[in-house]
């Protein structure tokens, strides 16, 4: 990655992206504030999340990434647009390279939605990366290693269980039950 590269987190519970050169620079609820007439984003996040219940027939608080995928692919991709702009000042001249971590079982179809989305939000170039891979990196794990190393990553939507070995994933499962069924079930 080269400077102003991003790393995003498409969480059903939150938004996050990643500058390389400067930390973590947006961190906000997965929520997003749309006219339902003409489509357009007013809000995303915090300001969006406050709404949800308030707004009137005309504007709409949506959850575009439900379970872990893509639920609202046009919302998402506003939204992504959205966000690589926030990151962008008026001297940037090319456009960023995106990394995206994607569930453990997510389908071609999710996989290219993806793509395709961070491709229309300005990306030169889409990376994913499998949640569990980089749950393990953040958390210091020797992934290269020639040991098993587990991880689990409960997100919002989804629950990511993988062993890492060499480099790779041996053996993972995806759940589609995870932090927002846990609070719903407390």
């Amino acid at each position: 990655m080269k400077k102003g590269d991003l790393g995003i987190d498409l969480g059903t519970a939150s938004l996050l992206v990643f500058q390389k050169g400067k930390d973590i620079v947006i961190d906000e609820p997965s929520v997003i504030a749309v006219e339902t007439k003409t489509g357009k984003i007013i809000s995303i996040g915090s300001e969006a999340k406050e709404m949800i219940g308030k707004t009137p027939k005309d504007i709409k608080a949506v959850r575009p990434i439900r379970d872990g995928v893509i639920a609202d692919y046009q919302i998402l991709e506003q939204a992504l647009k959205e966000l690589v702009k926030r990151t962008r000042t008026k001297f940037s001249l090319s456009r960023p390279a995106v990394v995206v971590g994607v569930p453990a079982k997510v389908t071609s179809v999710e996989r290219r939605a993806v793509i395709e989305a961070t491709t229309a939000a300005g990306a030169s170039r889409v990376y994913l990366v499998l949640e569990p891979v980089v749950a393990a990196i953040g958390a210091g794990l020797h992934i290269f290693d020639s040991v098993g190393n587990m991880v689990v990553d409960i997100g919002g939507g989804t629950s990511d269980i993988a062993v890492i070995s060499l480099g790779g994933i041996v053996v993972s499962r995806s759940l589609r039950t995870a932090g927002d069924a846990m609070d719903d079930a407390i």
